[in-house]
């Protein structure tokens, strides 16, 4: 009874959502259990929290980063709903699939069957693309095999497919009363003697062929050139068409038909004219035939639809004379071709010098001295000559080239070689598909005069529209085939849309997604299935979204949870927060200072509960501007001309020394503008780095800065051994700190003695892990601290030498506060821990694993590894969305960090859509209006001021809002 009335108590809390009458009965399951309840959650940083979630709503989980909302979420809540499943398998099939562990949870009730969308499962394998994933591709194959009409890629005809009889009645019309001779085709194009083939053509009983045009009586022993390509028909009949023959001609056209495997020749002895006929699709005028469509002669993934160049790739590798000689002032001697390096005694460099002595010039001469013609002999070959001697001097043996040479290597089987190869190649698009990554007889199957190459590389959005009224354009019989096929298509294409991804195109790789768009994939996917009574658990699916997609991303939720789902969402973002049925707010601290529940109910009742962010949401606590905006060093980066990807020909101006933020709705171009043009530039020109820009025209301005580092939103390890000390290498100096005590001098230990990672001084019964993995056949793998060790990584004799009191373990287990007091007077430790201390990340262990560590976590985590190396006043920073995962109260920190690196001297670039960092920005510059096809410009620049009055593009009116109730710094001081 007491149970039910914390229930109603709960639930009079819960504001009610309205439904619609219809939706009314697929909620009646909630009815029985209309919450989830979680007794006792102890995961990870968790404190033994218990709650009861709603169910059939949505729930957003908000609080600061490293409050413990992901161990909630994912540890806890679908970690258990994920087991359930599995014990649902027989115990034979659980041993197939490894076990999953049970939570550190005492209980949860009234859990529906669990999807988890989160941004980790990103797919790295290159034939992976947009169209794949969505399943919109396979149902475009479908709809070609079953539908298309067939052209010839050589005469550009339509194809055409004929019966026996229809052969036989166009022969009796077209070449009445003519002499013909009825032909075969069993060779066409290719190379041999054939001398096999002529005897079983003879066995058959033939007389007769045709060799490359020419009638040739079959002789014993009769072979061709087998270096020289050929055409070889068998002779089945010769005869006169007329109509009392007709019976006489259907044998010979069946017989040749069987012989030619679906494809004969008709020959007119008078005129020497051939006629080629197929059952097969087949081009009337050169005999070109066409297998039968299917599905996979569509696929770029199978080898029947897949370009022969590429290997349905798109893009070929190739080794081009710019990576082969990077810098042409250097001489051959000297290591100017890369491959080759300096000058060693070898074959190869004693055939380069006496090519060049011949055209006199030597390896030391500098390449771009040496005139074109000898270049393109050193990089592609040299023929021997004819009538040369060698006996005489200046004889050139003949020489392959440097590139063809690399190009062999491309194909060897050791995996060395190949690596080696990789550095000097480049990926262009494909020369024989253009990047289609279908052969040739694919492209040329259409529908409305569009082949599925050309509708692969449509935006979304152009993909809608094209088909709209296609009904109109095809004929009645494809309409009757396709109906169901284009009701599917359209659906799946109104999904994709429906999340804001209408800029996307199908062969879009699904490596080049952000975590964020990768995220609403797998949403517009599971929207699409039309699940009911299920629980959605997502993963801040906001990331990488303007303000303008964030409206219909909510929607799209709201939609999920209005056909009779539980939608529960991680999220910062305020719009969500705002539009959610129930918020839990967790905290109030991060790491060891969170962990409890500090606030819950809808999110008015968030707003008067005082914690940190309700403060935020209700503008009690905001981040300040700045109205004095910096004016920088005068200096400016201009990248000029930049046409990639969906790029307008744009000219950037950066301004030196200031926080520039790139910001426009998504995909109008900032990551093709910044990540693959302006940084690829500045990597190559600082570090020689081999990855290629975006072509554009000029840039200006790079002696003004030194380097450029980019942090982007990669994990820091996959491994439960890299950690923040290892990835920061602030481990390296404590090892090196701990080598360099009396202690451990005495004993002759060095650095290597104090990582858990090399033999020496590690625990080699878990070897320096500090757990061990219990193997349990039928259940989970049960994880239990080292039985020798008890955890703590090393042996006896390296825990006894000690620095201030604590050994190596006890400085791995403190948390990065703790360690800024600790190691107070080790400036060279001290600086990089910080670092991460002013980023917020003060609650982390130094000795905590990775793969525990949250996606914004990790992001700081390398932002402070970059800003604890030494800056020199002229440093680029690229930030891409450096505010992912982050919390109001984060963001604060991490623009406060920016800010000082700005006043340095530095230039930090950040690519945003967040509002708050965006707005204390001292320049901005605004891409769109639209993304694909419809952006790709800049349509405002200068400050947020500035910006907030364009008119244009969709970044103006969200920031011009922002600017309204946010306050001044200065003003503040008054």
């Amino acid at each position: 009874m007491a149970k039910k009335t914390t229930a109603s108590s709960t639930a009079a809390k819960t504001p009610a959502v309205a439904t619609p009458p219809a939706a009314q009965p697929q909620r009646a399951a909630d009815v029985e259990a209309p919450f989830i309840e979680v007794y006792g959650a102890r995961e990870h940083n968790l404190k033994n929290v218990s709650v009861q979630i709603p169910r059939g709503q949505l729930v957003v989980f908000t609080g600061i980063s490293g409050s413990g909302k992901s161990s909630l979420a994912f540890d806890t809540i679908y970690a258990e709903g994920q087991r359930r499943y599995m014990e649902t398998f027989s115990a034979y099939a659980r041993s197939f699939m490894g076990g999953l562990e049970r939570p550190d949870v005492d209980k949860i009730e009234g859990l529906s069957p669990v999807i988890s969308i989160e941004q980790k499962t990103t797919s790295r394998n290159p034939r992976s693309t947009v169209g794949t994933i969505t399943e919109i591709y396979d149902f475009l194959r479908l709809l070609y095999a079953r539908t298309a009409e067939a052209f010839s890629y050589a005469t550009g005809q339509k194809m055409i497919r004929q019966s026996d009889e229809q052969i036989i009645n166009y022969i009796l019309k077209h070449f009445a009363d003519k002499k013909l001779v009825v032909l075969a085709p069993v060779v066409k194009g290719r190379k041999g003697h054939y001398r096999e083939l002529f005897q079983q053509i003879a066995k058959l009983g033939f007389t007769k062929v045709r060799v490359d045009g020419e009638l040739l009586d079959i002789t014993p022993k009769m072979q061709v050139d087998r270096y020289k390509i050929h055409d070889i028909e068998i002779v089945i009949d010769r005869l006169k068409a007329t109509k009392e023959d007709r019976f006489r001609l259907s044998g010979s056209v069946q017989n040749a038909l069987t012989h030619g495997k679906g494809t004969m020749l008709v020959l007119d002895s008078d005129s020497g004219k051939t006629q080629f006929f197929s059952r097969f699709l087949m081009d009337p005028t050169t005999g070109i035939a066409y297998d039968d469509p299917a599905p996979n002669t569509f696929s770029f993934n199978s080898p029947y639809g897949a370009c022969p160049t590429c290997n349905g790739l798109g893009e070929v590798q190739e080794i081009t004379e710019e990576s082969v000689m990077p810098d042409k002032k250097l001489s051959i001697s000297r290591g100017g071709i890369a491959p080759l390096g300096e000058y060693r005694d070898i074959w190869i460099f004693q055939q380069l010098s006496t090519i060049l002595k011949r055209h006199k010039a030597s390896l030391s001469t500098a390449l771009d001295k040496l005139p074109a013609d000898l270049l393109d002999k050193l990089l592609y070959g040299v023929e021997e000559e004819e009538g040369a001697d060698p006996k005489k001097a200046g004889y050139v043996e003949p020489f392959e080239g440097i590139i063809p040479f690399l190009r062999r290597q491309m194909d060897s089987d050791s995996e060395n070689i190949r690596a080696w190869i990789q550095e000097y190649t480049q990926a262009k698009e494909c020369p024989e598909c253009r990047g289609y990554r279908l052969k040739k007889e694919s492209l040329h199957f259409k529908i409305a005069d569009k082949n599925i190459g050309e509708l692969s590389v449509m935006d979304i959005a152009q993909l809608a529209q094209w088909f709209e009224g296609l009904e109109d354009r095809i004929s009645d019989r494809q309409n009757l085939i396709a109906r169901e096929l284009l009701k599917e298509i359209r659906k799946r294409i109104g999904f994709l849309l429906e999340v804001g991804l209408e800029y996307l195109n199908l062969h879009r790789s699904v490596r080049t997604l952000s975590g964020g768009e990768s995220q609403r994939i797998r949403l517009a996917t599971q929207i699409g299935t039309q699940l009911v009574g299920v629980l959605y658990i997502m993963d801040e699916p906001s990331i990488g979204l303007h303000q303008r997609d964030n409206e219909r991303l909510i929607k799209a939720l709201q939609h999920l949870r209005d056909i009779g789902n539980s939608v529960i969402v991680v999220e910062h973002d305020k719009d969500m927060i705002m539009n959610a049925d129930y918020v839990l707010d967790i905290g109030p601290g991060a790491g060891i200072h969170g962990g409890s529940i500090v606030a819950h109910g809808s999110p008015t009742e968030i707003f008067q509960s005082g914690s940190l962010t309700s403060q935020y949401l209700s503008g009690q606590k905001h981040i300040e501007l700045r109205r004095q905006k910096r004016k920088g060093d005068g200096g400016q980066l201009v990248l000029k001309g930049a046409t990639g990807h969906n790029l307008k020909s744009v000219t950037a101006k950066f301004p030196l020394g200031k926080l520039v933020a790139v910001t426009g709705v998504s995909g109008s171009g900032k990551s093709s503008l910044i990540h693959d043009t302006l940084y690829p530039i500045l990597n190559q020109h600082f570090f020689n780095a081999k990855r290629d820009p975006l072509p554009y025209q000029s840039i200006e301005g790079l002696e003004l800065i030194d380097k450029v580092i980019e942090v982007d939103q990669s994990p820091i390890g996959r491994t439960p051994r890299s950690n923040p000390a290892t990835y920061t290498g602030v481990f390296t100096e404590i090892r090196s700190l701990f080598a360099s005590l009396p202690e451990a001098k005495i004993r002759g230990y060095g650095p290597g003695r104090f990582s858990f990672n090399v033999k020496g001084g590690r625990c080699e019964t878990c070897e320096g892990a500090g757990m061990r993995t219990i193997e349990m056949n039928f259940l989970p793998d049960v994880h239990v601290p080292c039985e020798s060790c008890k955890g703590r990584r090393y042996n006896r004799e390296t825990l006894e030498v000690r620095f201030k009191g604590k050994s190596i373990t006890d400085v791995l287990d403190m948390t990065v506060e703790k360690a800024v007091e600790y190691f107070e007077n080790q400036p060279r430790i001290l600086r990089k821990i910080q670092v991460l201390h002013e980023v917020g990340l003060g609650y982390l262990t130094l000795g905590q694993q990775a793969t525990t560590l949250s996606g914004g976590e990790a992001q700081r985590v390398k932002l402070a590894t970059e800003l604890g190396k030494k800056d020199t006043g002229k440093t680029f920073y690229i930030l891409d969305e450096p505010t992912t995962g982050l919390h109001f109260e984060d963001i604060n920190h991490l623009s406060d960090v920016l800010q000082k690196l700005v006043d340095k001297g530095n230039t930090v670039l950040i690519i945003e859509h967040n509002l708050d960092l965006i707005k204390v920005a001292d320049h901005i510059i605004d891409l769109g209006p639209e993304g694909g096809g419809g952006g790709g410009t800049i349509v405002a620049q200068g400050t947020p001021e500035q910006v907030a009055k364009v008119k244009k593009g969709h970044t103006a009116r969200f920031l011009a809002e922002e600017l309204k109730v946010s306050k001044y710094a200065e003003e503040k001081a008054k």
